[in-house]
């Protein structure tokens, strides 16, 4: 980050004059928090900074905050890849409720399902090259490896998982979005069904990274994948056909969380990976798939064809948001990788 501990600077926005500053966390490294006065996004989704939120202190660290899920008692869980504590409950406020695991070195997915009543978190590690099914406290309760049968992968370290997708049937996806680029299919019941997608289904590298299910009350299923490097959302049938695209310009989807009629976009860097410095956005999108607020980025805008141009950042505020959240009252968090140990980033809405 270009940002120097306890600095202070200045930037045109709007033909007015708003400050940003940059402090030091407790653990040592820089983190930007903006004043009270800067309004982030456009139109109704607007949004400002709460100053030191989720700031825990030498206590319990981060390194690169990767997942972020709100529970039904409007915790927020995140999942960093620092060992002394993988998993952080937070309350609305910022403080900690609980905290653990020391297992998981490549940190990476988190995906909160809801299964026979009961709230279970799905994680995925990048060096551990698996899924975990755990309890928000902490037991595990299953562990999938890359199956035996795909006939896909001549080393098994090959294979490492960056997100799961969950049917309300139970079924779910696996994305190996730092491996081949394939997408796993599972039963409910746990056991391997099909793998799809790859280099011969069409996707290319660097592609399937986080994403959603779409679940109408009429039709099927789908897919609706974030395509990281590739600027754009793929969208998928549950048997792996391509069913379209939706262009993210200047972006670089990491996640997509679905609230309400709109969905949260979180956007790596707006040069990623040509400079991998750059700084990020998050995009709000109608139930259109119509970008509607660039929040810490340019307004959006489509030309005459309908078509968006590029978007970028616009505040130096974000450092690689890679997930996000949005609780009960419209408040919006973002979880940042290679960040200088950043906590995550609470914004109020206007």
């Amino acid at each position: 980050m270009n940002w120097a501990p306890r600095s202070r600077r200045s930037f045109l926005r709007n033909g007015s004059i708003a400050t940003v500053t940059a402090l030091t966390q407790s653990v040592g490294f820089p983190y930007v928090q903006a004043a009270d006065s800067v309004l982030l996004g456009q139109g109704a989704f607007r949004y400002r900074v709460v100053p030191g939120w989720g700031d825990l202190g030498p206590s319990t660290p981060v390194n690169d905050c990767h997942g972020l899920v709100v529970d039904r008692e409007g915790h927020l869980i995140l999942f960093t890849n620092e060992t002394k504590n993988n998993v952080i409950v937070y309350d609305r406020k910022g403080r900690l409720v609980h905290k653990w695991g020391t297992r998981f070195p490549g940190a990476h997915g988190l995906s909160l399902v809801t299964e026979a009543g009961r709230e279970v978190l799905y994680l995925t590690d990048l060096q551990r090259h698996q899924v975990i099914k755990a309890t928000p406290d902490g037991k595990i309760l299953q562990e999938w490896s890359l199956p035996q049968n795909t006939g896909k992968y001549p080393k098994p370290d090959e294979y490492r998982p960056s997100w799961t997708l969950h049917l309300p049937n139970g079924e779910f996806f696996v994305l190996d979005g730092y491996g081949r680029d394939y997408i796993l299919h599972y039963g409910a019941d746990g056991e391997f069904k099909k793998v799809f997608g790859g280099a011969e289904g069409g996707i290319v590298h660097w592609g399937p990274h986080g994403g959603m299910i779409e679940a109408p009350r009429s039709g099927e299923p789908t897919l609706l994948i974030a395509m990281s490097d590739q600027q754009h959302l793929l969208r998928m049938s549950t048997d792996g056909r391509a069913l379209g695209t939706i262009p993210l310009p200047g972006g670089n989807p990491r996640q997509i969380r679905r609230v309400g009629d709109h969905y949260f976009v979180a956007h790596l860097g707006d040069n990623w990976p040509k400079d991998r410095n750059c700084r990020g956005f998050v995009s709000v999108l109608d139930a259109s798939l119509r970008v509607v607020s660039n929040v810490g980025g340019t307004a959006p805008e489509y030309d005459s064809d309908g078509k968006l141009r590029p978007m970028a950042h616009r505040e130096e505020l974000f450092q690689h948001p890679h997930d996000l959240a949005v609780d009960a009252e419209g408040s919006l968090y973002v979880a940042q990788f290679a960040s200088g140990r950043t906590y995550p980033i609470k914004l109020e809405r206007v």
